[in-house]
């Protein structure tokens, strides 16, 4: 898991977005509204929905291009089960939160293959077959 991620709140503009990845050279940032995660951006998201659609960054907001659900495992979870997770909703990143519902981190494909290059595998797979 990362411990170190980036929050914005869904008003931010994608420029603002794309500038605090960039700075922080991260690749999402969680979205959230009164503490709670309510989505997640993506340079994915940005480049590929916002700039291919020629979308003004200066006034695109980041609720238009997040994906709104959060999917979510908690700290105390063994990691194949967020592993599974990833793989049945065809994901690559799972926010972490504590018993709180409050934020600790993200688990990504990354993170699981240092633990496991056969359930990454199966991530990637999945992914790669759901996207054609």
């Amino acid at each position: 898991m990362t411990s170190t991620f980036a929050t914005v709140r869904s008003n931010l503009t994608i420029q603002e977005a794309a500038r605090k990845m960039r700075d922080r050279n991260i690749d999402c940032l969680v979205v959230v509204e009164g503490g709670e995660p309510i989505g997640i951006v993506t340079d994915r998201d940005l480049c590929c929905r916002a700039v291919a659609d020629r979308i003004d960054p200066s006034r695109a907001t980041v609720r238009d291009f997040m994906t709104a659900k959060v999917a979510f495992c908690f700290g105390d979870q063994d990691i194949v089960d967020g592993a599974h997770l990833m793989e049945k909703q065809h994901i690559r990143r799972l926010a972490v939160l504590d018993r709180e519902n409050r934020m600790l981190g993200l688990v990504s494909v990354d993170d699981i293959a240092r633990c496991s290059y056969f359930l990454a595998g199966q991530i990637l797979e999945r992914s790669a077959v759901t996207a054609h």
